[in-house]
């Protein structure tokens, strides 16, 4: 199970976008966190509205999340609305009544471009394993805006939603601690290779990590396994003219000296092609790659949530290049 760069089909490029990545909507670029941790929020705004630019961006903090800090952006005005908690939390020890309830970015997005917004926020024992944790989020244009504010209903499926909140999902018990611990294999450092779980019937999941260079000369992966997966590729995803465009990697992906590569949603990033089997939340599948230089590696791969992946019929427009 070598991986190959000759594309795929256009119909299985499509559901990977559906299935791994979210950038029809506002969503979290992890969507998975440990209980009772600090969590870094990076919000990924692709669109404006109905080509209009966004002017702002209003995300509301769950009730359960406290010790939010959010990160100034350049060239935009930055203001939080506090409040007091309905209870008070345990913060290190030390109790807390009150805190940041809503974060409000102002300033100007043409609807050409893409950005995050950044914020860090603690998840608490409000929540427990296997929960998922709303953030609904306003969208305002020069001309109207997006309500990014459905949450489903008990038994609805997420993906069915047309502007659902982003979500994060508390890892289930068990999971929380299950990052992959960081591989070395030659000059090379490799972290957090995770996949996301697929809908039943799925015949395609992506894959993601980082890579580190630390040595003087450039290395390149070239191929890989999957044993849940007929064959790997290697991917390349990128939006201009608010079309997503997908082509393979041509010749494999270098990592120059000094350099981190990170394979991730809406970038570069793994595809499994042909699944035999769909991929579960809290599963870990143990697979290789292989690079130029360092040779055959072996990962493993945790499964996360689909929490953030977005419906077919949402998905931006997209053109596949072979």
């Amino acid at each position: 199970m070598k991986l190959s760069l000759s594309g795929g089909a256009l119909a299985a490029s499509v559901l990977a976008l559906s299935a791994t990545s979210a950038l029809a909507h506002v969503s979290f670029e992890t969507a998975q966190t440990a209980p009772n941790s600090t969590y870094k929020a990076v919000l990924r705004v692709p669109h404006g509205c109905g080509g209009q630019p966004t002017l702002k961006i209003r995300v509301r903090i769950p009730e359960g999340i406290i010790a939010v800090k959010p990160m100034p952006k350049p060239g935009w005005t930055l203001e939080t609305v506090k409040g007091a908690y309905a209870r008070s939390y345990s913060l290190y020890g030390d109790p807390v009544g009150d805190g940041v309830k809503e974060i409000v970015w102002t300033g100007s997005l043409d609807d050409a471009f893409y950005d995050e917004f950044v914020f860090q926020a603690r998840f608490t024992d409000a929540f427990q394993p296997g929960a998922t944790v709303y953030f609904p989020v306003v969208q305002t244009c020069s001309n109207g805006s997006e309500q990014w504010t459905q949450v489903p209903t008990a038994g609805q499926d997420p993906n069915s939603l047309k502007s659902p909140a982003p979500a994060v999902r508390i890892a289930a018990a068990g999971m929380a601690n299950a990052v992959a611990p960081v591989i070395k294999a030659g000059d090379l450092t490799i972290e957090q290779p995770w996949s996301r779980a697929t809908p039943g019937g799925a015949k395609v999941g992506g894959g993601y990590l980082r890579v580190t260079n630390t040595g003087k000369e450039p290395d390149r992966l070239i191929g890989g396994s999957f044993p849940l997966a007929d064959r790997v590729e290697l991917h390349e995803m990128s939006m201009a003219d608010n079309i997503m465009r997908m082509k393979p990697v041509e010749g494999g992906l270098v990592i120059a000296p000094g350099a981190t590569v990170e394979l991730k949603p809406g970038g570069y990033h793994l595809m499994f092609m042909d699944l035999k089997e769909p991929l579960k939340d809290g599963q870990s599948v143990k697979g290789t790659l292989v690079f130029e230089k360092a040779g055959t590696v072996d990962v493993t791969y945790v499964v996360r949530g689909m929490n953030g992946a977005m419906g077919g019929q949402d998905a931006a427009p997209m053109e596949h290049k072979h």
